[in-house]
């Protein structure tokens, strides 16, 4: 009961409380349908009693904020709905929709107690925010940005994004590493957390490390186990979604899960459902490339040895061939030259007969004349007749001479009627040279064939 002193009435504070009690209990006795962030779920092993941290956020901001009690057995019937249907347990960092009753105790505040929590509100929360995120990346032109990436045709340097004590890691490095032909990688590992608050962020900043290095490496790899759709609720995180979109390097995503995809599989280069599969597919890549390789190189030491001999009988025929035609040749300008020799000496004999004939005319004309040549006119008439005979092609050949002659059979005078790249024929006294013109040079005074 209060207290009178002084006409005021004085409560004590678990009078308050107490009136507080009274009247939530009266004015909120229904079970009521809540929507808020379960920030922390606060499970105590040794009783199985939970007690959320209940959060509402605006622009970011916390606007509400309020405790709740999950006892045991609820808790065990709701944990079991949530792996049924989410495929994942009730845990931090999600959205829920809860019949929770309002309670408050004097001694402990204001409290929630949930009843039950409906699984299917989680997964549509998480859809529509899977969905806010496509349409800003397909908006900004980035959605199929890295999928557009040319991939290598052999992948064969590895960044990996996973943990090291991952089971989906150790099965992704086991069939990699075992792999049937033997074919080597390059791996590097950088470490990052896989789900939870800061997944994203420690996924971003290992992008950023190899971002730092990307000649090192041809493609990158995103690794985890298993998981469900709220485990997986941060690959749909706008930011790593637009950080993977954008990235220079093909990016390959297994993260372990056979549900519908993430923003973040769904812009990546190429995505698997589990990292084995996504071992498989980079082995295979591999081998279609080794494969017409190795077929070539059996193809070419099989035929080089056929080649080869192929190519030795070709020679020996064009050998043969060019002996024939040399033989052919020689002894068609042999023909040629010898003909060309009887010529020089009929014109030669001709043309002595004819001065022979011009000095026998002489010489009868003036025995006509009753006139007797002098001694000194026998021997200037004798020495004409060996001037004569010393100009005999055939001796003034011997002498070191010699007469070189067009295409047609006309002899060459003056170097200025020829031109470059011609054929001319040359007369020595013991045989012919066949030659091509390259380059003509006059004398400083051309002599003047009509001048005796």
């Amino acid at each position: 009961m209060p207290e009178t002193k002084d006409n005021r009435r004085i409560f004590s504070l678990a009078d308050v409380g107490r009136s507080i009690q009274k009247t939530i209990s009266e004015r909120y006795g229904s079970l009521y349908w809540v929507k808020a962030e379960m920030n922390k779920l606060n499970l105590y092993a040794h009783s199985g009693h939970c007690f959320p941290e209940l959060l509402e956020k605006k622009d970011g901001k916390v606007v509400a904020e309020m405790r709740a009690v999950l006892w045991n057995s609820d808790y065990q019937r709701i944990n079991r709905q949530f792996l049924d249907i989410v495929r994942e347990p009730l845990k931090d960092g999600i959205m829920i929709l809860m019949q929770a009753s309002i309670h408050y105790d004097p001694l402990y505040g204001l409290s929630l107690k949930i009843h039950d929590i409906d699984p299917a509100y989680a997964l549509g929360h998480l859809e529509r925010e899977k969905q806010e995120s496509l349409a800003r990346l397909r908006k900004d032109g980035v959605f199929m940005k890295n999928k557009s990436l040319p991939f290598p045709q052999v992948p064969k340097r590895l960044a990996i994004i996973s943990v090291e004590s991952s089971k989906g890691y150790a099965d992704f490095i086991q069939i990699i590493e075992r792999n049937p032909w033997q074919y080597h990688f390059e791996m590097d590992l950088f470490p990052a957390l896989l789900q939870g608050d800061r997944a994203a962020d420690s996924i971003i900043a290992q992008l950023n490390a190899i971002r730092q290095q990307l000649t090192a490496y041809d493609v990158v790899l995103i690794i985890r186990g298993g998981g469900g759709e709220v485990g997986l609720s941060i690959y749909n995180n706008h930011t790593l979604a637009d950080t993977i979109a954008r990235f220079p390097l093909p990016i390959m995503t297994g993260i372990g899960h056979s549900t519908n995809e993430t923003v973040s599989e769904m812009v990546a280069h190429r995505s698997a459902i589990t990292p084995s599969e996504l071992a498989d597919f980079l082995i295979q890549h591999f081998h279609n490339f080794a494969e017409p390789v190795k077929h070539a190189s059996r193809v070419l030491t099989e035929r080089i040895p056929v080649l080869l001999g192929q190519e030795q009988q070709h020679l020996e025929r064009l050998a043969g061939n060019i002996h024939l035609s040399v033989h052919h040749a020689l002894r068609l300008h042999g023909e040629q030259l010898a003909h060309l020799e009887w010529a020089v000496r009929s014109g030669a004999l001709a043309v002595l007969q004819r001065k022979r004939h011009i000095l026998d005319e002489i010489t009868r004309r003036l025995q006509q004349a009753g006139k007797i040549p002098s001694r000194e006119s026998r021997i200037a008439l004798d020495h004409i007749v060996r001037q004569i005979e010393l100009m005999d092609p055939i001796h003034v050949l011997r002498r070191g001479y010699s007469i070189t002659l067009s295409e047609d059979g006309k002899a060459i005078l003056d170097p200025a009627s020829l031109q470059k790249g011609m054929r001319i024929r040359t007369h020595l006294a013991m045989g012919t040279v066949d030659s091509t013109v390259n380059s003509t040079q006059p004398t400083a005074n051309k002599l003047n064939p009509d001048k005796n």
